[in-house]
Order: structure tokens, then C-alpha cells, then sequence
């Protein structure tokens, strides 16, 4: 059996910048197991695979995978999915629609930018975490923890997220996915990813953290659309707005990278 496959670097404009992902069309799902196994092999933070979908109201099923787990949402591999269907695979439809174990996610090409719609996955503040998060994360003060499906933690300033030091190993023994946050100095918000419990000890720009980050910063800046930087050696840059209680939209540009073949007996 053959597969193709994409590299996309998503959340950029420029090449080498961003998050990369593999994208593997499919005409239909190959095994679950197959399917992890590609993406150890890849070992970039997500593999993301999709088949033609028979689901109302979709185009195509979605799934992503890490190089350790499947995951229930993963933006910058749906942004970069929807680039490839574009740019590559003749897709010309005004929007794609993705079915995904987190519901319906639509993508709309507006010029170079694709604008997702995702959910807004609202943080409730907590009191209980790690109390050594602080030292295990390398900052200075936790001003606060929140939690949806990651912890959420906010600091006070935006070089404290820069120089952030984590402790990969004290952190995977949490088993927590870690979002760090900031008001941005020339930007909206700033944020770090850390995932070493999912075999990613920082991702370089997280679409799905943007679904806790973006309800999280509308509240407390009162603004419903803003721009938004992932600090990570990469980079990204991410377009947010707060659609409704339910629905976040956050957007980015693409850049493709490489296209290959895979062998699987």
C-alpha cells in the first residue's frame, strides 16, 4: 500500500516557522494501529489523517494523531489539512467542513488565511494543581490556574512566558497538558504549549489550546477579536475571534514544506 503525504508548516507565513504537520489523504481508514505507527515514524506533533465522509453536513471525517496518542482536537493540523485540499488536492469548494470526535469544524479560505471555527472551550479557575507547577514550569509567580482540558496557567508579564525553563520530566509525571499564558506586550495574549505526557514537550503553535485561550483573554481584555503569538523557538501567529459562547474562530496562514510517498506492506 502507498499513501501520500504532505508537510505543511501551519500558523506562518514563512517557511521553517510555524507548526508543521503531516497530512495523509485517505480514501478510506486504513487501521487505527497503522495509523499510530505513521505517526511515531513522522514524529512531528501530529499526523493528521482524513477520508471522504458520509456524516450530514461534512466533507470529510477527521483524526490526529501524536507521535504517542490520538488526540480529540488539533488546530494547526486541520489548518493545514484544509491548506492541502486547496493548494494541492483541487479542493474548490467556498469552505471545508471536518467531522471529528470534537464535532463539526469548518475552515473558510479567505485569501492566504484560513479562518477555522472551532468550539470555545471556556477555563474554570481551580485551587488545586501541582503546587510546585511554578517550579517545575522555570517562572516566577503563578498569578492563576485554570482548567478545561489542559491547565491554563497565567503569569504576570510576557518575558516570563519567553524564559520560561520547564522541567519535562517533573512535568509528564503530572500527566498534565500545560498551557502558559500572558497579556501580550505588542500583541493581545502570548502563550507556550508544554504536552511531554502526549511525547510533545512543547508544540510549536497549538490550535486546540487557542479553543481555552481565546474565551479566556475575551473575558478578561473585553475584546472580541485579537491577534495572538506563540512564543516557541518557531513561532506562530494566530487570528482570534470569540463568535459566540459556543464557537471560536481563529485563522492563520500556510506554507508547504515537503511531499512524499509511504510504503506500508
Amino acid at each position: 500500500m502507498k499513501l501520500d503525504l504532505y508537510q505543511v508548516d501551519a500558523f506562518t507565513s514563512t517557511l521553517f516557522k510555524g507548526n508543521p504537520a503531516a497530512v495523509v489523504p485517505l480514501e478510506k481508514w486504513i487501521d487505527d494501529s497503522l495509523m499510530q505507527q505513521l505517526a511515531m515514524e513522522n514524529n512531528l506533533a501530529e499526523t493528521v489523517f482524513f477520508v471522504p465522509s458520509k456524516q450530514d453536513g461534512a466533507d470529510y471525517d477527521i483524526r490526529w494523531f501524536t507521535p504517542e496518542l490520538e488526540i480529540n482536537l488539533c488546530g494547526h493540523a486541520t489548518l493545514a489539512s484544509a491548506f492541502a485540499l486547496y493548494s494541492i488536492l483541487g479542493y474548490n469548494k467556498p469552505s471545508v467542513t471536518f467531522h471529528s470526535k470534537s464535532g463539526l469544524l469548518k475552515v473558510v479560505k479567505n485569501n492566504e488565511l484560513y479562518e477555522m471555527d472551532f468550539p470555545s472551550w471556556k477555563p474554570e479557575r481551580i485551587a488545586e494543581y501541582p503546587q510546585d507547577m511554578a517550579e517545575i514550569l522555570g517562572v516566577k509567580e503563578i498569578v492563576g490556574a485554570y482548567k478545561y482540558r489542559d491547565l491554563l496557567i497565567e503569569v504576570n508579564t510576557e518575558a516570563e512566558v519567553v524564559n520560561a525553563k520547564p522541567d519535562f520530566t517533573a512535568l509528564k509525571k503530572t500527566g498534565e497538558m500545560v498551557i502558559l499564558t500572558a497579556k501580550g506586550d505588542k500583541v493581545d495574549f502570548v502563550s507556550r504549549f508544554f504536552a511531554p505526557s502526549a511525547g510533545i514537550d512543547e508544540d510549536p503553535v497549538t490550535g486546540s489550546a487557542h479553543s481555552q485561550l481565546i474565551p479566556f483573554w475575551n473575558e478578561k481584555l473585553d475584546k472580541k477579536r485579537m491577534f495572538a503569538k506563540q512564543l516557541s523557538k518557531r513561532g506562530g501567529d494566530i487570528h482570534c475571534e470569540q463568535v459566540s459562547a459556543e464557537r471560536v474562530m481563529m485563522g492563520g496562514e500556510c506554507v508547504f514544506y515537503m511531499k512524499g510517498e509511504v510504503t506500508v506492506n
